[in-house]
């Protein structure tokens, strides 16, 4: 029997403030650490894509990793995002980072090198051994990889290592993310990756969302969530559809300049990102502004 999914609801991917020097700005991400719990939001996800993680050097993942654990306080779980292209040196990583504070790790499928099906399944069975009693979260995102893992792999590392306890899953096919929910060992949870299709996806037996726009508007995103997950389809689908316009801005130029320019809007933080990404045209941040007002 392996370990049971706590990551579980609104999961939130949290943007890294910048700023206007380009340093990272702690004050205005032990802001947002509180306003997602105040918010209802669920659990954090810290290091992920939407963190600009790439232009992250070591010392400021772990100072960012230190300063959500400290403000969050065990109030949420916390999922830390642990991912690399190089099998050995992320498990390399993985061995030596400090996890205090830490309830999981999120693992994106290798990207770049465009890794079979099976390099895919060893990829992530050294990481989940190299992981040990901590439990690991699959993401897969073929739009940033350039590849998919399939249902059938996602289902063979959740049947053969117990520390793999959920997939976040951004591929986009309901198939694919129905077939894993209907044949997941018992525990194992599939978490949304995107946010326009959360709830349809939490009708096809997702458990929950790691989300972008859950950034700015935790308490209506980790609403929506809750109607869904306790039944009230309609009502989840009511504040869906207010949501439509929002989901389309938000990722029009990309993440996270997007929910970077809402959040600007919002005085949450600079808009302010790290190169190669640069805030959104003026049209889309004109247009974000009539959703700053939402919580």
């Amino acid at each position: 029997m392996g370990m049971n999914n706590i990551f579980k609801g609104l999961g939130v991917a949290l943007i890294t403030p910048f700023c206007a020097d380009g340093s990272i700005d702690f004050d205005a991400l032990a802001g947002l650490v509180d306003y997602q719990i105040d918010g209802g939001t669920d659990f954090l996800c810290v290091l992920g894509s939407t963190a600009e993680t790439p232009c992250l050097s070591l010392d400021e993942r772990i100072a960012v990793k230190d300063a959500v654990v400290d403000t969050a306080r065990g109030r949420v779980p916390v999922l830390l995002g642990m991912g690399g292209n190089d099998t050995m040196a992320l498990c390399r990583e993985i061995g030596k980072f400090d996890f205090s504070g830490v309830n999981g790790i999120l693992s994106v499928v290798p990207y770049y090198n465009k890794p079979s099906q099976q390099g895919m399944y060893e990829h992530f069975g050294r990481v989940a051994e190299a992981a040990g009693d901590l439990p690991v979260v699959l993401y897969n995102v073929p739009g940033r990889t350039g590849v998919n893992m399939q249902a059938a792999t996602t289902l063979r590392l959740a049947r053969d290592y117990d520390n793999i306890v959920a997939v976040k899953e951004a591929s986009g096919s309901i198939a694919q993310i129905e077939m894993i929910a209907d044949n997941a060992p018992e525990g194992f949870g599939v978490l949304s990756g995107d946010d326009s299709l959360t709830c349809e996806l939490l009708a096809h037996g997702a458990c929950g969302v790691i989300s972008v726009v859950g950034n700015a508007i935790p308490h209506t995103f980790a609403g929506m969530v809750r109607d869904s997950l306790e039944g009230d389809a309609v009502k989840a689908a009511e504040t869906n559809d207010k949501l439509q316009e929002l989901y389309r801005l938000v990722f029009a130029e990309g993440n996270p300049a997007g929910i970077k320019a809402l959040l600007a809007a919002k005085g949450m933080c600079d808009n302010v990102l790290r190169l190669p990404l640069t805030p959104v045209s003026q049209p889309t941040a004109d247009g974000l502004w009539q959703f700053a007002t939402i919580s």
